[in-house]
């Protein structure tokens, strides 16, 4: 762990009876005060809800107008430690984050909702071009970590050295009419050269990968890490959040329920029928129809395309996209600071199915992957079956496109 410019932030839990509801400073330390009945109880993802509000004192740490956004992580942490009365959590902004790719479509709002977790304390920033402004306008945002910018292959070594998480969300876009697998030759190139670089620089990184074809490119990536001798599957993540995140969205609009109160995994890959959301095991348990299943899985499945398509050839899904990988990062960062308790979907070497690769709930640890949970594959309805059954040989022809990849680039070599 890299523990550059740490700063450490307390949080205080007080139990009140009044009205007031939030103090939040920036100094040597946060308090956080608020009333245990009605605060800190609706937070979904990063945003919070607008029954927090904040008094400063000093500086404030996102600032008078913006505090009520807060890391729904750390919420969940003092919600279960507000049943109590005084209690006390420290948190600790110890660890460097690298985000490969951080001027593109997604990686601009990608950092600037990095930059808002209490536990980053470095936030690099590396592309081939343009990254420094993008740097130097996110580096005005009073919030701790320290932004740096790295532009081209000269500075990738310096942009890597030391971080503890690494983003990639470097790589083409898509464009209507294009399917992931499109991307395949140009972003494979790019994966290659990126996972050399994490190798010879951070190895013990946790590595998200976000570049398309996602069920390829992290096979690539695993590759390259053996061929350097450094390969730790349990740090090596697909980040299928996204999917996760739409089949929450789209299943709490079906139902009209809270956002905050549905649960459902996907598990496959993170393309067209790969793309496997298991409603049979939603939480809160709901009902469909075959039809409302069948219609409601393959909008999940499409998602993405609905986005290029509306998008018109301006770009692909890169707001939500941002987004979900900002929540796995959190996630991330929660697990290495000792939360024992994160979960998450992620597309990660496997042996649950005959697939060396596979996307299923794991849970988060100090070293990674901590447990592939397989228990959610059991019980599965008959569509369910069929479907993962379809889908077997489409991700694994994508998982050997990507290692066919990686061994052909060694022999021309």
């Amino acid at each position: 762990m890299a523990a550059t410019s740490a700063t450490a932030f307390s949080v205080i839990s007080t139990v009140s009876s009044g009205p007031k509801v939030g103090q939040v400073t920036h100094s040597k330390a946060v308090s956080i005060k608020f009333n245990s009945k009605n605060c800190l109880t609706s937070f979904s993802g990063l945003k919070a809800s607008n029954s927090v509000n904040c008094e400063s004192e000093s500086s404030s740490f996102l600032g008078n107008e913006s505090c009520a956004t807060l890391s729904a992580s750390y919420c969940r942490a003092i919600r279960k430690r507000s049943q109590r009365c005084y209690s006390y959590v420290q948190l600790h902004a110890f660890y460097k984050v690298a985000v490969l790719g951080a001027a593109g479509g997604i990686g601009q709002p990608l950092t600037l909702l990095i930059k808002m977790s209490p536990l980053v304390s470095a936030l690099n920033l590396y592309d081939i071009v343009n990254v420094k402004g993008v740097a130097a306008d996110l580096s005005h945002c009073n919030t701790p970590s320290r932004v740096s910018g790295f532009t081209g292959a000269s500075e990738l070594a310096d942009c890597l050295k030391g971080a503890d998480v690494v983003v990639m969300t470097a790589g083409v876009p898509r464009k209507p009419g294009m399917t992931r697998d499109d991307l395949f030759n140009t972003n494979a190139s790019i994966v290659k050269t990126l996972a050399e670089a994490i190798a010879d620089n951070c190895p013990d990184a946790l590595i998200h990968i976000i570049t398309n074809p996602l069920n390829s490119t992290v096979p690539i990536a695993a590759e390259i890490l053996k061929q350097k001798g450094v390969y730790d599957p349990k740090k090596l993540f697909g980040v299928t959040t996204l999917d996760v995140v739409r089949a929450n969205t789209f299943v709490s609009q079906e139902k009209n329920l809270k956002l905050i109160d549905v649960d459902v995994p996907v598990i496959g890959g993170h393309a067209g029928i790969t793309i496997l959301p298991l409603l049979s095991k939603a939480k809160p348990s709901v009902t469909f129809s075959d039809e409302q299943v069948q219609e409601l899985t393959v909008r999940i499945q499409n998602a993405g395309t609905e986005v290029v398509e509306v998008k018109a050839g301006a770009g692909s899904a890169t707001l939500s996209m941002a987004y979900a990988a900002a929540r796995f990062v959190e996630s991330s960062l929660r697990a290495l600071d000792g939360d024992s308790d994160v979960y998450e979907c992620a597309y990660v070497e496997s042996n649950i199915t005959d697939l060396p690769f596979f996307a299923s709930r794991i849970k988060l640890g100090r070293k990674g992957v901590e447990a592939v949970i397989s228990s959610e594959l059991h019980g599965l309805t008959d569509y369910e079956n069929k479907a993962l059954e379809a889908l077997k040989p489409e991700l694994k022809a994508s998982i050997e496109k990507g290692v066919a990849f990686v061994q052909n680039q060694l022999v021309t070599a």
